[in-house]
């Protein structure tokens, strides 16, 4: 496993993933737009419990996803970049976002979800299976 190492804008947490990811999906919820300032977030699923901090200790903010179940941000509170969420929705899996990562190169989204909230102008490659929602449990 190639080392997988990141951490917030001004440095003050930092981590190293212990597993492999396991997928990466762009998720346009209205939440996540809010959170990100942007039209969505990219994150990368990794086994749950899997990502160790080496510096620093995030905050924590307990929102309800559009799911209807919590979901726990995990944040700096020195400079507020979004590190890491943990989705009561998807057990087995935490969402590290995407661009706390010290090595983006690999990052190659595969799946979108929530794509009814999704802002009318963003448009995404027909490759990427794309829901309105969460995808159908397996």
């Amino acid at each position: 496993m190639t080392q997988i190492l990141g951490g917030c804008l001004c440095g003050a947490v930092r981590f190293q993933l212990a597993a492999e990811p396991v997928m990466t999906a762009i998720c346009h919820c209205t939440h996540c737009q809010r959170q990100s300032g942007g039209a969505f977030s990219v994150n990368i699923g990794i086994p749950r419990g899997s990502l160790k901090f080496t510096a620093g200790t995030p905050a924590t903010f307990e929102d309800q996803g559009d799911s209807g179940l919590p979901v726990h941000r995990h944040f700096c509170a020195r400079c507020g970049s979004p590190i890491v969420s943990v989705v009561e929705a998807t057990p087995g899996l935490d969402w590290l976002k995407a661009g706390t990562l010290d090595d983006t190169s690999w990052v190659k989204p595969q799946v979108a979800i929530w794509c009814q909230s999704a802002q009318p102008w963003v448009s995404l490659p027909s490759t990427i299976a794309q829901f309105p929602q969460n995808p159908p449990s397996a």
